[in-house]
């Protein structure tokens, strides 16, 4: 087994999750100098009619898939390579990163006041060998007033983030209850996660 493993992802708090996990991790990442161009928005691309939970394992099966391709072309030592990719949906409705401000405020008006969803899936892989898992949380927001949602779009925070908001930041000022995983929704379910890095033979 490999002492580490390869993470496909940009995020901070994935990364901070692993830690946490205490999983040494390299970063997989597209771009490099010399690499090609990777559609990471057609991988994102949403399908009619489809539901959030196949959305977000396709997403991150896509997602993963790319990172195994940039694995073998840069001719990398082998190990683990884990993606994960986060959802966030109101009933069929799949609220993605906000494209500006504006669109963040209209997110969270449609979530003030409601409970959604925050489905984020997991995969690993190894060798020939593809594990996954799927997370799924509920979050309630209390209602918000137009200062209240200007005030968080305001701090910048929304941008970037599924559902424009993130829970381990400002916005928990404004969720009155979570039923779930507190980590699925950061990005990265430590539980589920670790269940599959113990098939790999983690000893976690």
């Amino acid at each position: 087994m490999a002492s580490y493993l390869y993470l496909a992802s940009q995020s901070p708090r994935r990364r901070q999750l692993l830690e946490q996990l205490g999983v040494a991790h390299e970063l997989l990442l597209p771009n490099a100098a010399g690499d090609i161009a990777e559609d990471a928005e057609g991988i994102e691309a949403e399908k009619e009619g489809e539901a959030p939970r196949d959305y977000v394992q396709r997403v991150t099966a896509g997602k993963l898939d790319a990172a195994v391709a940039r694995h073998a072309r840069r001719g990398l030592p082998p190990a683990p390579i884990l993606c994960s990719d986060t959802t966030v949906a109101l009933g069929m409705q799949i609220l993605g990163k906000p494209q500006d401000a504006e669109d963040a405020r209209r997110i969270l008006r449609l979530l003030a006041g409601t409970e959604h969803e925050v489905l984020t899936a997991v995969a690993v892989q190894n060798g020939v060998q593809r594990l996954q898992a799927l997370s799924i949380s509920t979050v309630r927001f209390a209602p918000m007033s137009e200062a209240q949602i200007d005030a968080y779009v305001g701090t910048g925070e929304p941008m970037g983030k599924a559902g424009a908001y993130g829970v381990q930041g400002r916005a928990a000022a404004h969720i009155s209850q979570i039923s779930g995983s507190y980590s699925g929704i950061m990005g990265l379910p430590v539980f589920e996660t670790a269940a599959l890095l113990r098939q790999l033979g983690w000893p976690l």
